[in-house]
């Protein structure tokens, strides 16, 4: 972790002008192509939910921008961010959130999350999240294919982790499409850095092998 100095920070006027809004955060949701990344997790007989939560926790880790945090007048810039994800197991009725570390390999991380999920007894574990910010939310809506997404939120105008979700996807003509969602806070990201991201996330998915 990297403490920002605010006093040569390049992005200090933009910070300072967007942390003064009342809500600095905004929402893109457009659909991202996941044909051939559905088919090669297919082939490698992984389930879908597990590893979208890697690959767009993955290509988060390659933008700085995602990776900034505010703690009071504090900027801190992470190393590495870790995926919190809302779970929803089948034959259940009400979703938990889960925290899983990163791992390496795709294979590490989905089996460390069923795991998890699996064996997490707290819909809410509180006690394990508190005080961390090097996390991303994850959630899922996969009952309908939106087309835009507001998301629950305490009124703390310096939460600045990032919010991501997707919905059911679809198919268009010879292509499987995703619904997606990402939030941040305008003082770190503008909609060129989403689009960097966006772009990244969708060559990741295209070469994904």
């Amino acid at each position: 972790m990297q403490s920002i100095d605010l006093n040569t920070w390049k992005r200090t006027t933009h910070y300072n002008f967007f942390r003064r809004m009342d809500f600095p955060h905004y929402n893109i949701c457009l659909n991202i192509d996941i044909t051939h990344f559905m088919k090669k997790i297919k082939e490698k007989q992984l389930p879908f939910y597990y590893a979208m939560i890697y690959a767009a926790t993955h290509v988060v880790n390659q933008v700085e921008e995602l990776r900034y945090r505010i703690r009071g007048e504090q900027v801190v810039l992470h190393d590495k961010v870790h995926p919190v994800f809302s779970d929803l197991l089948e034959g259940e009725d009400y979703f938990k959130m889960v925290a899983v570390d990163m791992e390496d390999s795709i294979e590490d991380f989905v089996f460390r999350a069923e795991e998890k999920s699996k064996k997490q007894k707290d819909y809410f574990p509180m006690e394990e999240l508190a005080g961390r910010d090097e996390m991303i939310f994850i959630t899922c809506i996969p009952w309908g294919a939106f087309t835009s997404l507001s998301h629950t939120m305490s009124f703390e105008k310096d939460n600045s982790i990032p919010r991501i979700a997707w919905g059911k996807f679809f198919k268009d003509k010879d292509k499987v499409m995703l619904p997606f969602s990402v939030e941040v806070h305008h003082s770190f990201a503008d909609g060129s850095h989403v689009g960097r991201y966006i772009d990244r996330l969708q060559d990741y998915l295209n070469t994904f092998e």
